[in-house]
């Protein structure tokens, strides 16, 4: 009744003869499409690997990042003197979308050194009406490009973009005759002596 010769005969013809713990494998060809897949992918790394690596034509992902920097930072530069060049002709812009960027900006990066309200705190005071690298606009585009490292002021040439730099030197011209709470005093004068009690 039990005789394994019978039960061989009434298995289906897919299944192997072995079997682990009970489960038997089944002796499926694999579909046409994945195998013309598989194929064509070893094809393709075997060629790719030729044309990469083997005959060296082609750039590898690190001289192509290269190749791109490069190209990407000409173009920034290029952008970057066309801006420098004509920075003797540009006016402070009065457009309120160009004004609230240069007021992030300035937020942003400005604030630390100068406070959110421009009244100076390591920086000098953006407010009154003593500016001591020039009191013009192309003065300030100028000390926003280059910095003044030797008081701490870092150059934002590479940092920022040429409409950025724009928008926020438009923005500090708006702070001038401002009257913020505390301000610092100008820098030309000096501190007020206190005494010293012993």
């Amino acid at each position: 009744m039990n005789d394994p010769k019978d039960r061989k005969q009434d298995q289906d013809p897919l299944l192997l003869d072995h079997e682990y713990d009970g489960i038997q494998e089944l002796d499926n060809n694999l579909p046409r499409w994945w195998v013309w897949l598989f194929y064509l992918c070893t094809l393709f790394a075997l060629l790719y690997m030729g044309y990469y690596h083997v005959l060296g034509k082609g750039d590898l992902q690190i001289a192509a990042y290269t190749k791109e920097m490069t190209l990407g930072d000409a173009i920034k530069d290029a952008a970057q003197q066309k801006f420098e060049s004509t920075l003797g002709s540009l006016e402070p812009s009065r457009d309120l979308v160009v004004l609230a960027k240069g007021g992030q900006v300035f937020t942003t990066y400005c604030a630390p050194c100068h406070r959110n309200d421009g009244g100076g705190l390591v920086g000098p005071n953006l407010c009154d009406d003593y500016w001591i690298h020039g009191d013009k606009f192309g003065d300030n585009l100028k000390i926003v490009i280059t910095g003044v490292p030797e008081k701490g002021m870092l150059t934002w040439k590479g940092v920022l973009t040429p409409s950025d730099i724009h928008a926020v030197a438009s923005y500090i011209f708006t702070l001038r005759g401002t009257h913020p709470p505390n301000p610092k005093i100008r820098e030309d004068q000096a501190p007020v002596p206190t005494e010293v009690f012993e």
